[in-house]
C-alpha cells in the first residue's frame, strides 16, 4: 500500500470518527462528568506550562524587536507589535503546540492503552458506546479548553513584554498599553480565539483517532502517541496558514 492510499484511508477513518463523535453529542446519554474531568486535565493541567511559555515568549519578542524599532524611531509601536503578534499568531499556535505535546500525547496514550488492554471492548460488552464515553469527552474538552488557555497565554505574554519593555528597557507604560489599545481591534482578538477553537478540535480529533486505532502492545501505543503529536502539530501549522489567509 503506497503512502497516498494510506493517507486517503486514514482521512476516511478520521472523518467517520469525528462524524460519529459529533452525532454522539446530540444523543443521550451525555457523559458530562467525564468531559469536565478531561477539561480539568487539559486546561488546568496545562496552565503552568502555558503561563511560563507565554511569559517568556512575550519577553523574548520584546527583546528581539525593541532595538529594531529604536533604530527607526518607532519604539512607541512596541506595545502594538507585541500585542498583535501574540493575539493573532503566537498565542493560538504556541498554545496549541504546547497542549498537543502535553495533553494530546496523554490522550493518545490513554486510548492506546485502553485498546491494547481490551478495555474498549469491555465497554462495548457493558452496553456503553466507546465513542461517546471516551472520544466525545476528549474532543469536547480540548475544543473548550484551548480558547481559555490561549487567552491566558496572550495576557501573560503581554505582561512579560511589559516587564521587559517598561521595566528593563525604560519605555513608558502608558505608551506600551496606549498604542496597543489604539490599534489592536476586536477582529484580531476574535480571530485568535477562532483559531484556538479549530486547533482544539484538531488536537482532540487527531489524538483520539490515533489512540483509538492504535496497534496492540507497548510498541503500538508508543507509535500511536508519536504519530498523534507529530500529525497534530503539522496539521496545526498547515491549518494556521489557511485560517490566517481567510480571517486576516
Amino acid at each position: 500500500m503506497n503512502i497516498f492510499t494510506r493517507l486517503l484511508l486514514d482521512l476516511q477513518e478520521m472523518s467517520l470518527l469525528i462524524a460519529r463523535a459529533a452525532r454522539g453529542l446530540l444523543r443521550k446519554p451525555r457523559y458530562f462528568p467525564e468531559t469536565i474531568a478531561q477539561m480539568d486535565s487539559i486546561g488546568v493541567g496545562s496552565m503552568t506550562i502555558i503561563m511560563l511559555t507565554g511569559f517568556f515568549t512575550g519577553g523574548v519578542l520584546t527583546l528581539q524587536t525593541y532595538q529594531t524599532l529604536a533604530s527607526y524611531g518607532a519604539v512607541d509601536q512596541l506595545g502594538y507589535l507585541v500585542g498583535v503578534s501574540l493575539i493573532r499568531e503566537l498565542g493560538p499556535v504556541l498554545t496549541a503546540l504546547m497542549v498537543t505535546g502535553r495533553a494530546g500525547s496523554a490522550i493518545a496514550a490513554e486510548l492506546g492503552i485502553m485498546r491494547s488492554t481490551e478495555q474498549i471492548d469491555a465497554l462495548e460488552l457493558m452496553g456503553l458506546n466507546p465513542l461517546r464515553y471516551v472520544v466525545v469527552p476528549n474532543v469536547l474538552a480540548s475544543l473548550l479548553a484551548l480558547p481559555v488557555l490561549t487567552v491566558v497565554f496572550d495576557v501573560i505574554g503581554i505582561f512579560g513584554g511589559y516587564l521587559v519593555g517598561v521595566r528593563l528597557m525604560g519605555l513608558s507604560g502608558g505608551t506600551y498599553f496606549g498604542e496597543m489599545s489604539n490599534y489592536v481591534e476586536m477582529k484580531d482578538i476574535l480571530g485568535g480565539i477562532y483559531k484556538a477553537v479549530t486547533f482544539g478540535l484538531l488536537i482532540g480529533w487527531v489524538c483520539c483517532y490515533k489512540g483509538y486505532h492504535s496497534r496492540f502492545g507497548a510498541e503500538g501505543v508508543s507509535a500511536a502517541t508519536t504519530q498523534a503529536v507529530v500529525n497534530a502539530s503539522v496539521l496545526i501549522l498547515v491549518w494556521d496558514y489557511f485560517v490566517t489567509t481567510v480571517v486576516f
